[in-house]
């Protein structure tokens, strides 16, 4: 199993944004960190408008610079958000070959349907949505091998054109799709692309579910959207390594972890009531986004029930700005498989459930809420001594 970082460049809400530059730059101090902590791939998110949730809103640049820091560490988009409003499939694999190129070789490429506030920004069409994804999964790879390229669909039309750059790469970089929904699981598989999944909380088998979804469309596939099948699979967590319990405690990162979660709804625009309701019943709740018949409850129903289990008991307390202290978070999140908050023998241990599902990749989100930076930082070199190896000798010897 080998270990990459997820990055959403945040803070937590409320932030009045007076140093963004000072953000940007602690972003790459932790890939430099990164990279010398022995991960493989940086992934960058993309979102737009959520002030409250991301200031990755130009995932290119940063990856570009993100590659000039550093020599070794992989750049992944994960995702590009698809639908056509958003970004074009011609500039897509014209941005990513350029990327591919400067970073001498080192591009991954994930797309993502996205949703939400995104959709509303640039006016996409919920029904044609998933379309777009998978046509835009077919576009770009052809766009990079093909000397000339032309496309004409009801809702996309590109002349014949002789398009560059070309990646470095060949035949081409990687494809991965974000995936939260059985699905998208399965679409990624019948593409023959890797698939990108997150937990948000969800246990570590509810996960594994949508994994064997992912063997199934990797099965059915008879035509691969790329010239060479991706089977990996990578899975997103919180992940904070720490000295001791007491000192992941103080750094705040089960605070943190909750504190996203609750800003997650707001973005893509699902009714509180249904996220807690998915998180109760130990499913993913961004499934959530593709359940029309759940649109209509009260977004800031957040009344807690009597069989609600703790950690959303903790969520709903602090939707209602009830001060949640950073010892109450961590025991409210310390019991769930899914989320890997401690003292390293504590993180492998959380692990060693990931790696029994079958995950390719832990995308480690590190730097998440208020954690601060030094704490980051240390988080990312105790990593790298204790849990990289760790698992890097274990797929040793299964294989000796």
């Amino acid at each position: 199993m080998k270990f990459d970082v997820f990055c959403e460049i945040q803070r937590a809400f409320p932030w009045n944004g007076a140093d963004e530059a000072g953000l940007f730059r602690d972003v790459l101090d932790q890939a430099r960190a990164a990279e010398a902590a022995g991960f493989e791939i940086w992934w960058e998110v993309e979102h737009h408008g959520a002030p409250e949730f991301s200031y990755s809103s130009a995932p290119e640049v940063v990856l570009t610079a993100i590659a000039m820091a550093t020599s070794r560490l992989r750049v992944g988009h994960a995702g590009v958000l698809a639908p056509f409003r958003i970004n074009a499939p011609l500039r897509v694999a014209e941005r990513g070959a350029t990327l591919d190129l400067l970073s001498n070789g080192r591009f991954e490429l994930g797309l993502a349907k996205s949703g939400g506030k995104e959709w509303e920004t640039f006016g996409v069409n919920p029904e044609t949505a998933r379309d777009q994804v998978r046509d835009a999964m077919h576009m770009i790879p052809r766009i990079w091998t093909e000397k000339e390229f032309s496309w004409r669909s009801a809702d996309y039309e590109v002349p014949a054109r002789e398009v560059t750059p070309k990646p470095l790469q060949t035949p081409h970089p990687r494809l991965w799709q974000t995936c939260g929904s059985p699905d998208s699981f399965y679409m990624a598989g019948e593409m023959g692309v890797g698939a990108l999944g997150t937990t948000l909380l969800s246990p570590v088998a509810f996960l594994g579910q949508m994994l064997r979804e992912h063997d199934r469309g990797l099965a059915a596939c008879k035509e691969p959207a790329g010239k060479t099948v991706n089977a990996q699979k990578g899975v997103f967590t919180f992940v904070h390594v720490a000295e001791s319990r007491a000192e992941a405690i103080r750094n705040g990162a089960a605070w943190s972890a909750l504190w996203y979660v609750n800003a997650a709804p707001v973005v893509f625009k699902v009714p509180r009531r249904v996220w807690y309701d998915m998180i109760k019943a130990g499913l993913h709740p961004n499934s959530a986004r593709d359940t029309q018949a759940m649109a209509s409850l009260d977004p800031h129903e957040v009344e807690i029930q009597a069989d609600d289990p703790d950690v959303v008991k903790v969520l709903k307390r602090m939707a209602q700005g009830e001060a949640i202290s950073f010892e109450a978070a961590h025991e409210a999140l310390e019991p769930l498989d899914s989320v890997v908050i401690g003292d390293p023998d504590h993180c492998v241990g959380k692990l060693r459930g990931y790696e029994g599902i079958g995950a390719d990749r832990m995308m480690c989100l590190v730097q998440f809420g208020s954690i601060p930076q030094p704490a980051v930082l240390r988080s990312i070199e105790l990593a790298g001594r204790h849990l990289v190896p760790a698992f890097a000798e274990r797929t040793e010897a299964l294989t000796t």
